[in-house]
């Protein structure tokens, strides 16, 4: 089982992939508003485009371009750490509902804003 866990922390992709899953659940659930309709349509933006800018970083081209993907993913995470955050103090979402996801977030967005401050110190 540890050799399990240690997987997890590293398979960055995979953990943004399954942190998407549970945010698209997440905002399946929300009440029939039209303002849940629009904070769940940003969130699920931001959300997703973590791990898919991370994808895209593996296809780059060059060590600036794989950087610069890196650099959108931390973006889009500080973004969704927004959108959740409003979400819960609008009352759309039990406070206590959303620490597991702003803590993976948090997380997340630590492993990801390493590797941009390990990209910058090595010269492109």
């Amino acid at each position: 089982m540890q050799n399990y866990n240690s997987k997890f922390k590293t398979d960055l992709v995979g953990r943004c992939y399954r942190f998407s899953l549970d945010v698209i659940k997440l905002t399946d659930s929300l009440p029939n508003k039209r303002s849940a309709w629009v904070l769940a349509d940003q969130l699920i933006r931001s959300a997703t485009s973590i791990g898919a800018n991370l994808t895209e970083a593996r296809a780059s081209s060059s060590r600036l371009e794989f950087k610069r993907f890196y650099e959108i993913s931390l973006k889009s995470a500080n973004e969704s750490k927004y959108w959740l955050e409003l979400l819960g103090d609008s009352g759309l979402v039990a406070k206590d509902r959303l620490k597991s996801l702003l803590s993976e977030l948090h997380e997340l967005s630590s492993m990801i804003a390493s590797s941009v401050l390990k990209l910058k110190s090595k010269k492109l």
